[in-house]
């Protein structure tokens, strides 16, 4: 194909091409554009002709421009510009992110006639790096205290019993009802001990029958039972030189209860069917929503037993009354729900946060969490009502009892946290930071928001 056809069939070129392509004379005039940055601009070909460039109000415009004169612009000065990330204004005024590329067109004779810009638009791009962002951010710096989210003074005792359980090798016993993260803090525990780099192994103690939980605390031989075709090792052999967490150990069997007491006292297991007895070194970690003490007196508990994992008592204490936390629990919920939820819901409304800390929560942090759940499901707005929740929290009634705070609303609420947690830091914001489970960047934007700052006396 002859020089001269190409020619001829440029603008049919350009126009099949993806990125927006935009050329301008010397002064910055648009004298053509193809097709594609008519459709990602909004303008048609018309609105765009013979005028300037700045109409796309570029913001690293005014970075390039130079003032009046043949070099207005920095590309006629160095000639070329190369993958320049930017953002350029449609015709409805939304910015979009683009990569630009531009380079001089030069004449016969060598003179600069204009240049030629193309246009990338990278907004899936920049939304995806955001939403990325976002996850890593929530991950790393929204976490609390090792996974678990608190500011009120009960946490704060709970988190200095964790600090001070994890430098000690005593048994440690969790305390707290259904759904108030008992496991969270057994792991918590593990993740700033000594053993933290060893295993960590799990046992649910009301999961298995009396047999199976033996076999699977203790492990067993071939032979020992019925379907045991081969040796297999416990969980206290797996979890030698770490940690082992029972849950639920309310449940445990007396039977079983007097071979736990052998491997407190003596350090030892002996496998089902085996009589040769092991050395493990273990630390114990248990947890129970039930009332071991009542279970004692019944005699369904071993006194014995009870006193030997009761050194570290760790008590949880229920939703209901640490309810200024309520507000720190569902926004971590609703922004993380939110990054997995392809809804544009944009947060919760001051009702239903009034409504959910009326509610009494029974199932606690757990319940909290599956009725955002359920929130996200039913709504179909840009707030999250009190209607969206589940039946069982909209339908109940405030009960005055459950309460042992007056209720504030939410910016209250987060300026009182935020006091609470600076003056329990001593005004470092480092450390308030780590109280609130919050980035120090979030404490500082907060402190100016609510114009606190971190004299001794903090003006309420």
């Amino acid at each position: 194909m002859l020089e001269q056809e190409l020619n001829r069939y440029w603008k049919t070129v350009v126009n099949t091409i993806q990125d927006g392509v935009m050329i301008v004379d010397t002064d910055g005039t648009i004298v053509s554009v193809n097709k594609a940055l008519e459709n990602m601009t909004g303008y048609n070909n018309d609105q765009l002709i013979g005028k300037p460039c700045t109409i796309f109000n570029c913001n690293i415009c005014e970075i390039a421009r130079e003032g009046k004169g043949e070099k207005w612009c920095s590309l006629f000065r160095t000639g070329v510009v190369t993958k320049r990330r930017c953002a350029v204004m449609k015709k409805d005024g939304v910015y979009i992110h683009v990569l630009k590329n531009a380079s001089l067109l030069h004449d016969t004779d060598g003179q600069v006639m204009g240049a030629v810009e193309t246009m990338t638009d990278i907004s899936e791009l920049i939304e995806k790096d955001t939403q990325i962002e976002a996850f890593r951010r929530e991950l790393q710096t929204e976490n609390g205290f090792h996974g678990i989210l608190g500011a009120s003074a009960s946490m704060q005792q709970v988190f200095d019993l964790i600090s001070n359980a994890s430098h000690s090798d005593a048994p440690v016993i969790i305390f707290g009802e259904s759904g108030t993260g008992k496991e969270l803090v057994a792991k918590a525990i593990h993740d700033t001990g000594t053993r933290r780099k060893k295993p960590f192994v799990k046992v649910n103690c009301a999961a298995l029958t009396e047999s199976l939980l033996e076999s699977e605390l203790f492990g067993h031989v071939k032979g020992a039972f019925t379907g045991a075709y081969r040796s297999r090792e416990g969980r206290f052999e797996a979890a030698d030189s770490g940690e082992i967490f029972l849950d639920e150990i309310g449940d445990l069997p007396l039977s079983t209860q007097v071979k736990m007491l052998r491997v407190l006292e003596e350090k030892v297991v002996e496998r089902v069917g085996d009589n040769r007895p092991i050395l493990i070194d273990v630390r114990i970690i248990s947890a129970t929503n039930r009332n071991l003490k009542h279970l004692v007196e019944q005699g369904s508990f071993r006194e014995d037993f009870f006193y030997r994992i009761n050194v570290i008592p760790i008590m949880v204490p229920p939703l209901r009354e640490r309810v200024e936390d309520i507000p720190l629990l569902a926004d971590s919920f609703f922004r993380r729900i939110q990054l997995k939820n392809q809804k544009k819901i944009m947060g919760i409304s001051n009702e239903s946060m009034e409504l959910l800390m009326s509610y009494a929560w029974p199932g606690n942090v757990r319940e909290l969490k599956s009725a955002f759940e359920y929130a996200f499901v039913t709504c179909q707005e840009l707030l999250i009502q009190p209607h969206h929740f589940p039946p069982t929290v909209t339908s109940a009634q405030l009960n005055v009892k459950t309460i042992k705070k007056p209720l504030l609303n939410r910016a209250d609420m987060k300026k009182k946290q935020l006091i609470e947690a600076i003056e329990r830091a001593d005004g470092n914001q480092s450390r308030a930071a780590d109280i609130l489970g919050v980035s120090r960047v979030t404490v500082w934007n907060r402190m100016k928001k609510y114009g606190i700052t971190t004299q001794k006396k903090i003006n309420r």
